[in-house]
């Protein structure tokens, strides 16, 4: 038994390991052609590991688009739009799972309906939204349809239902309003939560490039994916070489997110949708 359980265990770590290989493969080859110069890029068949070292690539990222406001828009788009989805949908999550009212059922198959619908659907009427309230190239035009996201609204409510209702109704016999419940009770519980919608939400406002690319009509507001995008594909030719550097930026901050966060994230993903 003991011989089976070895044989087992290492056909079941050869097999994660080479699914591993599988996935991080693609990211490892191109942080490492980020640093090959264009000529080797190019050349067929292709290399793993860089035969010349080179910086220039990243050096081009720097002088040829204007990285430091891009990064930064980057951020305050990612930041602002993360912070307002832990606000808002932690406080609708709370209502619809915590709080009696009349429509509440109805409300909530709502949000799943919302679900269902593909994001181009709503493109359109989201940026006559945001025209008509005048914040084309705005920060207020990137982060306002972005707020609260139904998937956001649906995880919450999900991970509240199993906070058990005793503790609710204790602080309101002892007559704690909802507001102080929710800050002082409700939230400390709802760590993994959070952590996970805190990494879901930045991955996708971090990497959105089709959003900003419509509503930032001038460079000092062009996100890191859109300047990528514009500087780096010329009339006849892509420079794969700072195509590369650029995605090894845009991933740096989604990675360091992740490892500082993962631990709440997967008890988040594990105990969510219990009840």
């Amino acid at each position: 038994m003991r011989r089976r359980d070895l044989v087992a265990r290492a056909v079941l770590y050869t097999i994660l390991g080479a699914g591993l290989l599988v996935v991080v493969g693609p990211f490892l080859w191109a942080a490492l052609s980020s640093l090959k110069p264009e000529a080797e890029i190019r050349r067929i068949p292709g290399t793993w590991w860089p035969q010349t070292i080179t910086l220039d690539n990243y050096d081009e990222l720097l002088s040829r688009l204007d990285f430091p406001q891009a990064f930064a828009n980057s951020a305050i788009v990612a930041v602002l739009t993360t912070v307002g989805n832990l606000v808002f949908c932690s406080l609708l999550g709370y209502a619809l799972a915590k709080l009696r009212f009349p429509g509440r059922r109805a409300l909530f198959l709502v949000v799943l309906g919302t679900l269902m619908v593909p994001s181009m659907v709503t493109f359109v009427p989201q940026f006559v939204m945001v025209s008509n309230l005048g914040l084309v190239n705005s920060y207020g035009g990137l982060i306002l349809p972005f707020l609260a996201t139904p998937f956001g609204v649906f995880l919450m409510r999900q991970y509240l239902l199993s906070i058990p209702d005793e503790l609710i109704e204790a602080a309101r016999v002892d007559g704690a309003g909802e507001l102080r419940i929710f800050a002082r009770i409700v939230l400390p519980l709802c760590g993994p939560a959070l952590a996970t919608l805190t990494i879901l939400t930045f991955l996708a406002s971090w990497n959105n490039f089709l959003w900003p690319l419509v509503v930032a009509t001038t460079e000092d507001k062009y996100t890191l994916p859109v300047a990528l995008a514009l500087y780096s594909v010329g009339q006849n030719r892509i420079d794969f070489g700072l195509v590369l550097a650029g995605a090894v930026a845009v991933l740096l901050p989604v990675v360091i997110v992740f490892v500082l966060l993962q631990r709440h994230f997967l008890r988040g993903i594990a105990t969510t949708g219990l009840k």
